[in-house]
């Protein structure tokens, strides 16, 4: 949220700490009262799982429907984007085995405790973490 606050406003504008974590907590709220709204559309369509259409429909209810079609068209860029890249790989297109990707989980676990640790590092990954099935 930080960086989008920095990128909206000219480069000779500063905000205050305390403004940008109200700023957070506004749209954290915001968040929230869509998603809310949203659960409510879902369960009177009696459905389990919410769907775009109904964050729109939610959008509508709250009075928020000028943003309707700017919303619907951030989704469609967003599903033409996700087309293109294969699901599943977050290794920037990098193929690996389910051995490969246990290993790499393993080593980015054991880093992640490295830097919890204050830099104090295990050097391989203990019995009591094992690798998590897919």
């Amino acid at each position: 949220m930080f960086k989008i606050i920095k990128e909206m406003l000219p480069p000779d504008v500063r905000v205050a700490r305390d403004t940008q974590d109200l700023l957070v907590e506004c749209c954290v709220e915001f968040i929230n009262l869509i998603s809310s709204e949203s659960n409510e559309v879902c369960n009177r369509e009696d459905r389990r799982t919410i769907a775009p259409e109904h964050v729109l429909k939610a959008l509508e209810v709250l009075g928020f429907g000028e943003y309707i079609e700017e919303v619907y068209a951030a989704y469609q860029q967003h599903k033409l984007e996700t087309l293109d890249s294969p699901k599943g790989t977050k290794f920037g297109g990098i193929e690996m085995t389910e051995e490969q990707a246990a290993a790499e989980q393993q080593r980015m676990f054991a880093e992640a405790r490295a830097r919890m640790n204050n830099g104090v590092s295990s050097q391989k990954p203990s019995e009591s973490d094992p690798p998590l099935e897919s």
